[in-house]
């Protein structure tokens, strides 16, 4: 009976043995990331993360979401207290990350920046694998220039103050504002959220001043800017009163565009895990620091169901 123990004993040591070394082997990654719940674009990156970094592919996966930069400044550092082996990010906002970053590198720890750029000199991060939010803004607005419209009278709904998203789409409309070849009827932000972005159309519509154009900077507040003249009966997308423009590509958003209720919608790949996992294994090297993923706009009068099946985030 004590030998029968004794083996049993043996046996479970090895087995916890090969349980450690096989935690051990794991790259310990944390990501510091926008909440899925911010929007159906967020929705679609954190799960992009969570089925790449997974034991499975050799990796200890860490997580926090906020959308507050502070707090997201405080888990980095946390992540970092804990030894990490690689860092990932998609900050909040632009600006406050030189201190975190330099504590990174000085501690070995490897960086990535993911879907968003932040203001850090480049030797503070490994790689950039990013959308170019200024020229999703561009594009944005080339498109409502070609469509030659007597004038333009906008409803400017803007993401979260101060992130890369908000101030790449927003760049390019401002300098319309500025040129003086668009009105600002009235620029505010939703800080990415369907209900405010309603609450911001109810209250031009209840002053009187006419808009002809909303430009919101996600799907969420597009869809909450129709819901608001559908009840002021409202008309809108092809051939309707007002022109509705939103960003990311969501499943259902397309379906509104291709059913002509929207008129163009931007799209923000939120794909960028599996490139990261390549560079960091040496699958995949790259010559430039930041490393670009190539996106369309997308008009009603052309959309076709192939694009919605191939370009089209989450559910219906």
């Amino acid at each position: 009976m004590k030998k029968l123990f004794a083996l049993v004993l043996a046996l479970a040591l090895c087995l916890s043995l090969v349980s450690f070394s096989h935690a051990d082997d794991l790259i310990k990654v944390g990501v510091v990331n926008n909440p899925p719940s911010e929007s159906g674009y967020r929705a679609a990156n954190v799960k992009d993360f969570e089925s790449v970094f997974t034991a499975e592919n050799g990796y200890e996966l860490n997580t926090f979401y906020s959308i507050k930069n502070d707090e997201q400044l405080q888990a980095a550092s946390g992540f970092i207290t804990d030894g990490v082996d690689v860092l990932m990010i998609s900050a909040a906002e632009t600006t406050g990350w030189d201190e975190v970053l330099t504590a990174a590198k000085e501690a070995g720890i490897k960086v990535y920046l993911f879907d968003r750029m932040i203001d850090v000199p480049e030797d503070l991060y490994e790689a950039a694998v990013v959308s170019d939010m200024a020229k999703e803004g561009e594009t944005a607005v080339n498109w409502l220039l070609a469509q030659n419209l007597p004038e333009y009278k906008v409803i400017h709904i803007q993401g979260a103050m101060g992130s890369d998203a908000q101030i790449g789409r927003t760049g390019a409309l401002d300098a319309q504002f500025e040129a003086g070849t668009m009105v600002k009827v009235a620029q505010q932000t939703a800080t990415w959220d369907e209900a405010e972005a309603k609450n911001i159309v109810e209250a031009v519509i209840n002053s009187g001043e006419a808009f002809n154009v909303i430009y919101a900077e996600n799907d969420g507040m597009a869809k909450g800017a129709v819901a608001a003249l559908d009840e002021h009966g409202i008309t809108h997308g092809v051939n309707g009163d007002v022109i509705v423009m939103g960003f990311d590509c969501n499943k259902w958003a397309l379906k509104e565009l291709k059913a002509g209720n929207w008129n163009y919608d931007g799209q923000c790949s939120p794909f960028q895990a599996q490139i990261i996992s390549d560079l960091i294994k040496g699958v995949k090297t790259s010559d430039v620091k930041k490393i670009i993923n190539e996106e369309k706009g997308f008009d009603a009068a052309t959309i076709t169901d192939d694009d919605i099946a191939t370009y089209g985030l989450g559910e219906d």
